[in-house]
């Protein structure tokens, strides 16, 4: 039987341990206050949900061996982690320094970081998302950079289960446009980028896996680079500096109003031959499996997706894994998922009493061998 890496992204603010979380989330639980705080918005709103394995404390290396567990037994087998840096300084590690990499299984799993390399705001706390006030840096400079890449390179990717694409370890770059205007423009991306694969083969690897995460439906293809001093949009940047891959974040959040689930399949599929098509760069698959990031935010957002039955869920991993199938050629049988635990955007695997297990196992059942 083919073997699939089903890489999931790990959203890292369920832990109690970091400082500065509290500004968000004071009780010290991290946004699972978000979650247990939420209540129905509208007739029909599936909220609240509530995990099946509790509120439980994402940076505790005892409760990181029972989701590995959990995971690894239903096909999933790379855990992507956001990874933050804010103000010259890390934010949100604990739940991959302290949590996965302390429990006793994580090699039974790979794992890679995703610089989360968005603007910090006020986005996490409901009573002022709706401000969407900046709070904290993201921008840095090519001697920044270097503080970023050895310590990515020295903490992470010297991990035996690093998640490596052509003997590779593969680093994901959240938001391409905020790479490029964080870093000076194209030519200071292109040193950067060069400057952390250098350091990669001087650690002894064979150099740095590129791949950028898209969002929406070819959003960013048509931003123009004239402020990065480039003659053209992002996609051709993209190209430009030789990213090896792309694939997707979350491609669901630009839906309309109460968008039923089993209509956004089609919206998937017709993304994938898009960016397979468009890009020079490699595409790997991506299934989101909702979008509805109303527990965040006061006043109501509309833009969400309705009825994300594990059924439907099934068939929109079904054409996925058709699509690596008919893709022999790809450098790895990769499909990304979002997510593991994006509780607040409504768009996670973990077993929550709405619909149990039911999500790990359209994952199990397509992805080990009985969704054929």
């Amino acid at each position: 039987m083919k073997n699939y890496d089903v890489a999931a992204y790990v959203w890292p603010a369920y832990t109690g341990d970091e400082p500065r979380t509290r500004m968000f989330w004071p009780e010290g639980i991290g946004e699972w206050q978000t979650v247990r705080e939420m209540k129905p918005r509208f007739d029909g709103h599936e909220w609240p949900r509530k995990p099946l394995w509790g509120y439980v404390n994402e940076a505790d290396p005892y409760v990181m061996e029972m989701q590995i567990e959990a995971a690894v037994s239903h096909g999933v087998n790379v855990f992507i982690y956001d990874w933050y840096w804010y103000d010259d300084r890390p934010f949100l590690e604990h739940c991959l320094n302290n949590g996965f990499l302390k429990a006793r299984n994580c090699e039974k799993m790979k794992f890679c970081v995703m610089w989360a390399n968005h603007p910090a705001s006020t986005a996490w706390d409901k009573r002022t998302a709706h401000l969407n006030i900046r709070i904290w840096q993201y921008a840095c400079g090519l001697d920044s950079f270097r503080t970023i890449a050895s310590r990515i390179i020295n903490n992470y990717f010297t991990k035996p289960n690093y998640y490596r694409i052509n003997n590779k370890p593969v680093f994901q770059i959240y938001d391409f446009c905020c790479f490029l205007r964080g870093i000076g423009g194209v030519e200071n991306a292109r040193r950067a980028l060069d400057m952390m694969n250098e350091m990669a083969v001087a650690a002894g690897f064979d150099g740095v896996y590129t791949q950028v995460t898209l969002r929406g439906h070819t959003t960013m293809d048509y931003a123009s680079c004239a402020e990065f001093g480039f003659d053209g949009c992002v996609r051709d940047a993209i190209d430009l500096l030789g990213i090896d891959s792309v694939t997707h974040y979350q491609m669901l959040a630009d839906v309309k109003q109460h968008t039923p689930y089993i209509d956004t399949i089609p919206m998937m599929t017709e993304e994938w031959a898009y960016c397979e098509k468009n890009y020079r760069a490699v595409y790997y698959p991506h299934v989101s499996l909702g979008w509805d990031p109303t527990p965040r935010y006061i006043p109501l957002r509309d833009d969400i997706v309705m009825d994300a039955k594990p059924e439907y869920i099934k068939k929109a991993l079904l054409r996925a894994k058709a699509y690596i199938d008919s893709h022999p050629t790809l450098p790895a049988p990769l499909v990304t998922i979002n997510s593991w635990n994006e509780w607040t955007e409504t768009s996670y695997l973990e077993p929550d009493d709405l619909y149990g297990y039911a999500y790990l196992e359209a994952v199990r059942d397509v992805f080990m061998g009985k969704g054929n």
